[in-house]
């Protein structure tokens, strides 16, 4: 079984700009705009956050 080379990214909510959540997603052919509806606690609701890399 190959490993697959993943990286550790952050969610950017789109309206307040804070990185609010990490996650790892795939960097060879795995999407590469990630776009999900999470919660923002500033915010009290749920936001776009997209893709934000260090």
């Amino acid at each position: 079984m190959a490993k697959e080379s993943r990286e550790m990214v952050w969610l950017q909510c789109t309206e307040t700009g804070d990185l609010n959540y990490r996650t790892e997603i795939k960097v060879a052919g795995g999407p590469q705009k990630v776009e999900l509806k999470k919660y923002s606690p500033r915010l009290r609701r749920h936001t776009l956050h997209k893709v934000k890399r260090k």
